[in-house]
């Protein structure tokens, strides 16, 4: 104990120390974060190289307990095989980061640095252990995809919310605090070895780190942090003994991992690239709820925290209640992203719970039905036959088509004169089908601009000949009044509107 404690006080202070000396020294070797008013809203520009203060903090502990002459040191010297490989593979993300706050490198760069620690962590002895999972097959590659997978994902979800001052190295704090005891309760000696230094560092860190800050962790601290903390957390599966408890290390890095995975769904519904940056993390949405930056800040450590106690309870309690925490704080989880207001779940869920996402596969699959009758037509009667039903399941009111010399044409009226818009759709030859809709009808553009590429696709085969401009017409039919316009322009007006 007065080992852990040692490691622990050493950290700190040369935290303390080192912190601001890497700053001003370091930082105006383009280690500058500089500030563009849309997601870096700070004043002046801030040296990024909190990761470096980090690293040299960890490593010299260790180099000064190492020499320690007091005999509770050996316990260091015989645990230092299991650490040493520990902090080897992490020097692989640490200097991935180093590049990218340095140079600047592209998102499949980083990726593929984290994913190379991953592998070499794997080899090196880092596993998350799953022959719990009886369920799954037991092949010898699965538990090699899952510690990659876990360790990827814990070193992007730091690195994500590495947004706002004080944020990543807090939660970070909070995580490496709960493996901690963790460690001890366990009494993992290695592990807890491992994780004090960590934690002494980032405390001494968030000294100058917290709001608001004069030096940011860069992406050298923010992945360095969450891939320390995934090591962590295979190594504390290592130490369960059932099922649930390997739950227990997920719990502790919960936060900054439901936040990578709420944004990739967020980005996914919007049509958005993965990697792209937006202001959609949670703690963006604490702010647009009207908190102040500390008092976000302070949310989520509150929030993480509480998660933290819960995930040492579960690991206490083994099979008594643990699985009933979990269900809880799965419950706690939903509850929280509705009170987000998220505006891309709200319409997921309307479009799956109200009916929309069935309505949409349905005129899909009637389309494509459509789009094949007509295609398979074989003579212009039956032609005409399959373009008059079409009119009449999409709800025009009328159709005309003129096609190879002969003209068709069929009107709905009740009796009572109704200004008409008209979608025209010109073929080669001074050829054309017309549908009229009423004004005060509704249809989904989405719809109308599929109706029109199902039109013309299977009409190719009949009329040959160069591709003329579409054309969709706008008529009154009392008036006699046309405006037209370009059909490529109201098409891509139409999809964005739907969009």
């Amino acid at each position: 104990m007065f080992l852990i404690f040692t490691l622990g006080a050493l950290s700190v202070v040369l935290a303390l120390i080192l912190t601001p000396l890497v700053r001003d020294y370091l930082g105006k070797w383009g280690f500058l974060d500089h500030p563009d008013g849309v997601r870096k809203k700070h004043a002046v520009p801030v040296p990024r190289v909190g990761g470096i203060a980090i690293v040299l903090s960890y490593i010299i502990t260790f180099a000064i307990a190492l020499a320690l002459p007091f005999t509770y040191t050996e316990h260091l010297h015989r645990s230092l095989p299991e650490i040493l490989p520990l902090t080897l593979v992490g020097s692989v993300v640490f200097l991935t980061g180093v590049l990218d706050d340095l140079i600047g490198l592209a998102a499949w760069q980083k990726l593929m640095g984290i994913l190379g620690a991953s592998v070499l962590a794997y080899f090196a002895g880092i596993h998350v252990d799953v022959h719990l999972l009886r369920g799954l097959p037991q092949w010898p590659w699965l538990g090699f995809a899952i510690t990659v997978l876990w360790l990827v994902g814990c070193t992007n979800a730091f690195n994500l919310i590495d947004g706002m001052d004080g944020l990543a190295a807090g939660v970070g704090f909070v995580a490496a605090v709960t493996m901690l005891v963790a460690a001890l309760t366990q009494s993992n000696l290695p592990l807890a070895l491992a994780t004090m230094p960590l934690a002494g560092c980032l405390l001494g860190f968030l000294r100058y780190n917290f709001n608001s800050a004069s030096v940011f962790l860069g992406d050298s601290g923010s992945l360095l942090i969450g891939f320390m903390l995934g090591c962590y957390g295979a190594l504390w599966s290592e130490k369960s003994v059932t099922l649930v408890a390997l739950t227990v290390p997920l719990l502790a890095v919960s936060i900054p991992l439901i936040d990578v995975v709420l944004s990739i769904l967020r980005r996914f519904l919007r049509n958005r690239p993965i990697f792209q940056a937006d202001r959609g993390h949670i703690h963006h949405r604490l702010l647009d709820l009207g908190l102040s930056p500390r008092k976000a800040v302070l949310t989520m450590y509150g929030i993480c925290a509480l998660v933290a106690a819960l995930s040492l309870v579960a690991s206490a309690l083994h099979n008594q209640f643990s699985g009933l925490i979990v269900l809880v704080f799965g419950g706690a989880v939903w509850i929280g992203i509705r009170q987000l207001d998220y505006t891309e779940f709200a319409s997921a869920s309307r479009m799956f719970l109200g009916g929309k996402f069935r309505r949409i596969i349905d005129v899909e699959t009637r389309m494509a039905d459509f789009e094949s009758s007509l295609s398979k037509a074989v003579t212009m009667e039956e032609c005409w036959a399959q373009i008059r039903k079409g009119s009449q399941d999409f709800g025009f009111h009328g159709v005309r088509m003129s096609l190879n010399g002969s003209v068709f044409e069929e009107a709905c009226s009740d009796g009572q004169a109704k200004a008409r818009w008209q979608l025209r759709i010109p073929l080669p030859n001074s050829q054309y089908v017309n549908f009229s809709r009423d004004f005060d009808s509704n249809m989904n553009p989405l719809v109308l601009s599929a109706f029109v590429e199902a039109v013309q696709r299977g009409l190719e085969a009949r009329a040959t000949g160069p591709s003329s401009t579409e054309v969709i017409r706008m008529a009154a039919a009392t008036g006699g009044r046309y405006y037209t316009t370009a059909a490529s322009a109201v098409t891509g007006e139409l999809e964005r509107m739907a969009r």
